[in-house]
Order: C-alpha cells, then sequence, then structure tokens
C-alpha cells in the first residue's frame, strides 16, 4: 500500500512540474508584433504602413497565400519588415497567421 501510495505522489507530483501549454493567441500576438505596422484592421493605413505602401492583409492577394507562404514571411521577413522566426514559435506564428484570416 505504501509504495503504491508514494507511485502515486510521484506521478502528481511530475504532473504538477510539467509546463502548462496555453494555445496561443493570434489576435495577442498580432497587436503586439503586427498592428503598429499593418494597423489593427490589417488594413496597413498607420504613418509606417502608409510610408511603406504596405499590402492590405485583407486582401485577397494576401489571403489566398498558404499557411507555408505566409509563415516564410513572417520567420524570415519580407522587405524591411523584420524576421520573427527567433522571437516567435512556429505555434506563435500559427496563431498569428490563423488570426489573420479573420481579417477578411
Amino acid at each position: 500500500m505504501r509504495t503504491r501510495l508514494t507511485g502515486i505522489v510521484a506521478i502528481l507530483s511530475l504532473a504538477l512540474a510539467l509546463p502548462v501549454f496555453a494555445a496561443s493567441d493570434g489576435a495577442a500576438l498580432y497587436k503586439a508584433k503586427c498592428a503598429s505596422c499593418h494597423g489593427a484592421d490589417g488594413a496597413g493605413q498607420t504613418a509606417v504602413g502608409k510610408s511603406m505602401k504596405l499590402r492590405d492583409l485583407r486582401s485577397a492577394e494576401v489571403q489566398k497565400q498558404t499557411d507555408l507562404e505566409l509563415t516564410k514571411i513572417i520567420s524570415g521577413g519580407k522587405g524591411k519588415m523584420p524576421p520573427f522566426g527567433k522571437t516567435m514559435s512556429s505555434g506563435d506564428i500559427a496563431a498569428v497567421i490563423a488570426h489573420l484570416r479573420t481579417l477578411k
């Protein structure tokens, strides 16, 4: 009985020690990392967006890009857009892309 109780305590301790993984919040990440240039609605109508002539993220041209294409752009950067591949996880990038899909 004591061995079984010790085993249960060990399993519970291990379970509590494991990190809790929450799904990335794409809207919050977009707001923190993207909205300053692309705008809250993705239209690119910010001062920076206008000066850099950013494409409207809601446009059919952007929306038709595959998730892989968008991942490459977000991870590696494009033009004056910095790469986010070292500061965002693949899950974070996927969450941002999922949020971008809601902007159309």
